[in-house]
């Protein structure tokens, strides 16, 4: 793999400024946001009030843990503006989630929120190793999620050409990066393994291709995702952290000379992390649930919005401010099988550890004799698609699992291709004990 990495001269000052300098930054700028939204939101002023807080109590950075969370519900609750802290007529873009397990989530921008998504997103591109000049092959959703616009407009920002394919059409994918001759790519991991696929099936070798690094966001993935696939593209394999409900791609991002987790951007984002059981902060460097507080957006601050997603704080590396781990679930995506906690990730650190399997899975959870069970799916890469085989991997797979989560699980190997392929974000749990 090419070595890549920024030079200090290339880097906003803010990168590299001493902790007491961020701290005092993200204080002023916490104390307005606290403001702009209590003042401005009458959810907050109701939130605030009935909390016994005020916007002036806040005169060091720890007092943030008195005000109350922000939840996914309150967006829903107050669908679909009843969050903006500004006119609609200043709302320059919306975003929304695809509603498909409630109703949706709908977030605004003004104009200088948006020109800051783009500044932190070609910051974030920077951080992975992309350059001005470079074409990057954006593969991330176009339309209300903010993947696609998010990364397109920080591709242009940062002096980049984008090419915005979107999702789908993977033979047309293979064919733009063979004839373009991209140095970057921007996609969900699963997605990318379908492109991976398509190479294969076109007789195209992917560790020739052009590229160089992906960027890779929008859904948990393993460290052992990301040595399978740089293995087979020769390219870096970074990881990008956002959601809309805090601005969207760009919150985060791996910085590739390291790969040792994601430096939050901590001028605009204040980061926590407390116990998903009890909502209290937890000693530094331990792992729980992320918290996010806005510091800069005008349209629809957020307040220790709890994202559910969990992961660990750490000191800074390649850059001055924090970093988090890689994340691997989420407190809501977590499945308790007969007391034992699983997330869908520990299934994949298995399976890509295999040889004969392809890195393709997904959960199914159902009712069996009154009691819940789990479901393994996966597929057998052509050299091992035998039935004899098949059922080799299926006993070695469920050891594994067995051994490395504690608990006993079905595995169906299947011939390839025949496990459900993601479009964009991968649908991994399929929960049938609800019916």
């Amino acid at each position: 793999m090419k070595e890549l990495g920024a030079r200090r001269e290339e880097l906003d000052p803010i990168e590299y400024a001493s902790r007491d300098e961020i701290e005092a930054l993200q204080l002023d700028r916490l104390k307005w946001s606290l403001h702009h939204a209590y003042q401005n939101v009458p959810f907050y002023k109701a939130r605030f009030d009935a909390a016994g807080v005020h916007p002036g109590d806040l005169t060091s950075l720890k007092d943030l843990a008195r005000f109350p969370f922000t939840m996914k519900s309150d967006l829903r609750d107050h669908y679909p503006f009843g969050l903006f802290a500004v006119p609609r007529s200043q709302i320059r873009r919306i975003h929304a989630s695809s509603g498909t397990t409630g109703r949706a989530t709908v977030v605004g921008y003004t104009a200088q929120d948006c020109e800051n998504f783009a500044d932190l997103v070609a910051r974030s591109l920077r951080a992975a190793g992309v350059r001005p000049g470079d074409m990057v092959h954006n593969a991330y959703g176009y339309g209300l999620f903010t993947g696609g616009l998010g990364a397109h407009h920080g591709i242009e920002r940062l002096g980049a050409t984008v090419i915005p394919m979107s999702g789908g059409q993977t033979t047309k994918q293979v064919t733009l990066i063979n004839d373009f001759q991209p140095q970057a790519i921007t996609v969900t991991p699963s997605y990318i393994l379908n492109i991976l696929e398509e190479f294969h099936s076109q007789g195209l070798d992917p560790r020739a291709s052009s590229l160089q690094v992906g960027i890779f966001g929008a859904e948990p993935w393993t460290n052992a995702m990301r040595a399978e696939i740089e293995q087979a593209f020769d390219m870096h394999a970074v990881d990008i952290y956002g959601l809309s409900e805090i601005m969207g791609p760009g919150v985060a991002n791996e910085c590739v000379e390291t790969k040792d987790g994601l430096h939050i951007w901590e001028d605009h984002f204040y980061p926590e992390i407390i116990s998903p059981e009890t909502g209290e902060p937890v000693a530094d460097g331990a792992r729980g649930e992320l918290v996010f507080t806005t510091l800069t957006k005008e349209g629809m601050p957020m307040i220790r919005y709890r994202t559910r997603d969990l992961t660990q704080l750490m000191p800074g590396t390649a850059r001055s401010m924090r970093r988090m781990a890689k994340i691997t679930g989420r407190s809501d995506d977590m499945m308790i099988l007969r007391g034992v906690n699983v997330f869908p990730t520990q299934i994949e650190e298995q399976l890509v550890a295999m040889d004969g399997l392809a890195p393709h899975f997904q959960i199914e959870l159902f009712h069996q004799d009154r009691r819940d069970a789990m479901r393994v799916h996966v597929e057998a890469t052509p050299e091992c698609a035998d039935e004899a085989s098949r059922q080799t991997l299926a006993i070695a797979l469920e050891r594994r699992i067995k051994d490395s989560v504690g608990l006993s699980t079905e595995v169906h190997v299947d011939l390839p291709g025949q496990v459900a392929r993601s479009q964009g974000k991968a649908v991994r749990v399929i929960d049938r004990r609800k019916a």
